[in-house]
């Protein structure tokens, strides 16, 4: 067996990467954006949300109420929260939504949606390249199939019975 004489290197890579967690954003608030105020308007299926993006401290206010009390889950959190993560501007707008109709999924989707509207609104040269290649631009299309007659649902036949 061969053994490794290099522990020192191994040893000093493990301690840097234990210093950091999957939740520290190491560049947060590093972007290069302009911070002015913004306005975008999401939809996704039957969800529309209003967003205003002003210079802040990084605070949510969705209908009222905070983004954690709106969205429990982490993942629509993260979800809504990533057009901001993605230009590293945590911290630098509080972003006020109006969102209705939908689901929670659906809403979630037109947020962010809306963030990255604003986004690029508010600074489209520094902006604009990086939300159209991660997709923050496109409008989700996709709806629900409509019932079509003679089918319990879109799709769904009735059994079929021989005798």
């Amino acid at each position: 067996m061969a053994e490794n004489t290099n522990d020192s290197a191994v040893q000093a890579t493990e301690e840097e990467l234990t210093t950091y967690t999957t939740e520290t954003n190491a560049g947060a608030g590093t972007g290069t954006s302009a911070i002015a105020p913004g306005y975008g308007t999401g939809r996704r299926k039957e969800a529309v949300a209003r967003v205003r993006l002003i210079p802040g401290s990084g605070k949510w206010t969705i209908n009222g109420r905070t983004l954690e009390e709106y969205f429990p889950s982490k993942l629509l959190q993260r979800e809504v929260n990533s057009p901001i993560v993605l230009l590293k501007l945590e911290g630098k707008f509080d972003v006020v939504v109006l969102v209705d109709g939908g689901g929670t999924t659906g809403q979630a989707g037109a947020i962010r949606l809306g963030v990255a509207r604003a986004l690029n609104a508010i600074d489209r040269d520094a902006n604009r390249i990086t939300l159209k290649k991660a997709g923050m631009l496109t409008r989700d299309s996709r709806v629900v199939e409509r019932k079509k007659a003679g089918l319990h649902k879109a799709r769904r036949a009735p059994q079929f019975s021989k005798r």
